[in-house]
């Protein structure tokens, strides 16, 4: 397996991952992905691809978000979304997409990643409920358990507050569960 940053030739392939990987919501993670992609940059934010014999079997991307500490505003980096292809799930492909970056982002000088997903997944990578640094969830559709944080090295303890998501995650309704009963 190899990994590597996203190319221009690589979009469709990442879409149908997503696609794929999360079957009846995949259109909205396919669509957030493809709206983030336009936000990065070479010294902000990363999109990885892993491919297995020549074939994007997995994506992820960290994008720009917002922590509203104290002293002032924080640039940090979101961890989403994260899929691999369901022939390739359970294989650690996930878990090397999600290290490459989070070195790649430490060397970088982000002081935090956050991710909202599953704890029983993140928690094996280091990540830790966002309450337990002082971090507080964006919107209350979030389970306590699913919004999660991983301090880096330029982190401070007085990076504390509110994240933010950039717009995108707001305009594609993919920030939290919604009830379906409502």
């Amino acid at each position: 397996m190899d990994l590597r940053e996203e190319l221009p030739g690589d979009h469709e392939s990442v879409r149908d991952v997503h696609l794929r990987a999360f079957g009846d919501h995949g259109r909205v993670v396919a669509d957030l992905a493809d709206t983030l992609r336009g936000s990065i940059t070479p010294a902000d934010g990363l999109s990885l691809v892993a491919e297995d014999d020549g074939r994007v079997v997995g994506h992820v991307m960290f994008t720009r978000g917002l922590l509203d500490a104290p002293r002032r505003l924080v640039e940090v980096q979101v961890l989403s979304p994260l899929a691999v292809l369901p022939g390739h799930q359970g294989t650690g492909v996930g878990t090397h997409l999600v290290r490459h970056g989070l070195r790649t982002l430490a060397e970088r000088a982000v002081p935090v990643v956050f991710v909202e997903g599953d704890p029983a997944y993140y928690s094996r990578l280091g990540f830790l409920p966002g309450g337990d640094h002082g971090f507080r969830r964006p919107s209350l559709r979030i389970p306590d358990a699913a919004f999660q944080a991983m301090t880096l090295p330029a982190y401070e303890p007085w990076m504390t507050g509110t994240f933010v998501y950039a717009d995108p995650f707001w305009r594609h309704d993919a920030v939290g569960l919604r009830d379906p009963h409502a």
